[in-house]
């Protein structure tokens, strides 16, 4: 091995530590916006997602997007690293990782640091059937999910895959796609993936005739909060190097999440006559995922605009699910699906030395434009026919009874807010 860069080590697993907090940071946005009756099962769906996914990732998540040997630039064979082996290796009976990166650092930071990327990516797809699916049926869900779909496309984006900067589309376009945090991988494929199953379980009881409030504002900001700080180990640490890289990255994301959080409140504020802490939050979101595949290669002005056109646009396209009839109930598609197709294909625009505005050449924006419509097929394939399967065999939805009555005491038998002392003691009695 190598010799060990301690800095870059230290930067890289304390990236890990902040996005796998944007899980329990999607938690309370989540958790936030859903109606009493359902935040602690959207809680317990985010649980899901950090546990399931863990586990499938240390059995062959990790070697299919990393360490296997590539079938046909679209996954890692999972036998190369399953459990991990070759990665980590016992050392005086102290288990210790086998192998540097490239960046001076141990291969165990990444596994880790991968893991929590995997996390946050179907932790965004419960936003939009909340309220209504069985907890059981979404850890099936989230196993299959994980195994096909996400880790064969971070191996296609970030492994040298067919989506990759060096890849077989890349090479016959002459353009190097470029998706630096995860436009593709994390935003667009979770989007598209929330949209199908939308399609597949069906509307809530309800949607459209009746409002549907958020129960707690306060989490939907603590949320936020949560995630912009989260997010910063998300993009800086994509440098996978404590360097002016990440410092830049760092501060990109933030001139975009302000400018979205500011375009987003001046849109509501011109079509309802206030600026709304929902709308604030969600302005944030849609600039982090905005800017997420382009925040090594945009100058600050561009960064700045680029969070402005998507806190504008998301702010409208979050309301086409009345207009279209599907019921993405927290605003997947509208947000991280709308958002992440800007970042991804505004790069061919703004990346600096190759956009079209900035290097006068159009086959950048061509290759950006490829690998979103790929992505989006590959997801939308994937996932219909892991959530299709689901239908017919276990089912997604809890009874139209439990619904109403709050899928929290239906799934897991308690009450977020217990004041009488009613909820958990009466199912006990049971």
């Amino acid at each position: 091995m190598g010799q060990l860069d301690s800095g870059n080590a230290a930067w890289i697993l304390t990236s890990a530590c902040l996005v796998f907090l944007m899980t329990p940071g999607v938690a309370f946005f989540y958790g936030g916006m859903v109606r009493a009756k359902a935040v602690l099962n959207m809680m317990m769906m985010e649980a899901a997602a950090l546990s399931v996914t863990i586990i499938i990732w240390g059995l062959w998540g990790w070697s299919i997007a990393y360490a296997g040997h590539s079938i046909g630039g679209v996954f890692g064979d999972p036998a190369t690293g399953f459990l991990l082996r070759d990665t980590m290796v016992a050392q005086d009976g102290v288990f210790t990782s086998a192998s540097m990166n490239g960046n001076n650092y141990p291969a165990s930071v990444d596994v880790g640091f991968q893991a929590a990327f995997a996390m946050i990516t179907v932790a965004l797809i419960c936003g939009a059937i909340a309220e209504r699916v069985k907890y059981s049926t979404w850890m099936i869900f989230v196993a299959l999910w994980i195994t096909f779909d996400y880790a064969p496309m971070a191996h296609m984006v970030w492994n040298g895959g067919l989506l990759s900067a060096d890849g077989p589309i890349s090479q016959a376009i002459g353009a190097a796609a470029h998706d630096f945090a995860g436009g593709t991988v994390v935003h667009i494929n979770a989007a598209v993936a929330a949209l199908i199953i939308v399609l597949i379980i069906g509307k809530r009881k309800g949607f459209g005739t009746e409002p549907m409030r958020p129960h707690n504002v306060p989490f939907v900001m603590l949320g936020a909060f949560l995630l912009w700080f989260g997010w910063f180990g998300f993009n800086a640490g994509s440098a996978f190097a404590a360097n002016g890289a990440a410092g830049y990255a760092w501060v990109s994301t933030s001139l975009a999440a302000g400018a979205a959080m500011l375009g987003w409140g001046f849109t509501e504020k011109i079509r309802t006559g206030h600026y709304t802490a929902i709308g604030a939050a969600s302005g944030i979101v849609a600039g982090l995922v905005a800017i997420t595949p382009a925040a090594d290669v945009v100058s600050p002005i561009w960064s700045i605009v680029l969070g402005a056109i998507a806190g504008i646009v998301t702010c409208f396209a979050c309301s086409l699910k009345y207009k279209l009839g599907y019921d993405d109930s927290l605003d997947v598609v509208g947000v991280h699906g709308v958002g992440g197709l800007i970042g991804t294909v505004a790069l061919g625009f703004f990346m600096q030395d190759t956009g079209l505005f900035c290097g006068g050449d159009w086959r950048q924006l061509v290759v950006q434009i490829v690998i979103a419509l790929v992505a989006m097929a590959f997801s939308a394939v994937i996932t219909t026919i892991i959530a299709f399967g689901l239908e017919k065999t276990v089912g997604w939805r809890v009874t139209q009874a439990q619904e109403i009555g709050g899928i929290d005491l239906a799934d897991q038998g308690e009450r977020a807010y217990d004041f009488a002392g009613t909820a958990s003691s009466v199912i006990k009695e049971m």
